[in-house]
């Protein structure tokens, strides 16, 4: 007996989205504490806003035929309007980016999912121009992407490939702490930014432990 191919469909994408929009609710006071010590205290209240609007909007709009690429691009938008300043274009690049790589289909093998956290690593180092180092969100994307590059190369499982792009996002993340912010507000700070965590990177290692975290519960149901 054949087992069926296990995929990744427009249905799936809002209920990602629900999982993310959740996590980011439950990170919202620890994140606003760090954006507290070397910035305004918003990035908290940014991403769960923007988060749960974009699953709040797949949500309306699931069931209506739309692609992945449709889905993908409706969260962006609608993450960029409720969030706004640096995080909303930063992340309404990334979903696009990650919209390309699943393209116009309403479903995909399930296995494609790792190339999306390559896709949105390079979407947001291209509309940002941040670099490893830099004490931004890219120390905890350009690890992860680096991670699913090798679990792909290796040919690892999809939710294992995504695992280890969590941990080598958090890896990046805490790795920020001994870092002088290099771009956005706390740049102003220079040195006195060393010995902080910066909260676009720990939120970033957030998103990425929920993705792995959906993927590894999407592989075990029946």
């Amino acid at each position: 007996m054949t087992t069926p191919m296990q995929t990744f469909s427009r249905h799936d994408l809002t209920d990602l989205f629900r999982s993310l929009a959740e996590r980011m609710a439950a990170e919202q006071s620890y994140l606003a504490e760090l954006d507290g010590e070397i910035g305004d205290a918003d990035h908290g209240v940014a991403m769960a806003g923007g988060f749960g609007a974009a699953a709040r909007a797949l949500f309306e709009a699931d069931g209506g035929g739309q692609t992945l690429a449709q889905g993908l691009s409706l969260a962006a938008s609608t993450l960029l309007n409720a969030v706004g300043a640096t995080t909303g274009p930063l992340y309404a690049s990334a979903l696009l980016r990650a919209g390309q790589a699943l393209g116009d289909e309403d479903r995909v093998p399930f296995d494609r999912l790792p190339g999306v956290v390559i896709a949105m690593a390079e979407g947001i180092a291209a509309r940002g121009h941040g670099r490893p180092g830099d004490k931004t969100m890219v120390d905890a994307w350009s690890p992860a992407a680096h991670a699913a590059r090798a679990g792909l190369a290796a040919g690892m499982a999809p939710a294992q490939i995504l695992r280890q792009a969590a941990h080598a996002a958090l890896d990046g993340a805490q790795a920020t702490r001994a870092m002088m912010a290099a771009r956005g507000r706390a740049a102003r700070l220079g040195p006195r930014s060393i010995g902080h965590l910066d909260p676009g990177a720990v939120s970033a290692a957030a998103l990425l432990d929920c993705l792995a975290s959906w993927a590894e519960a999407r592989g075990r149901a029946p």
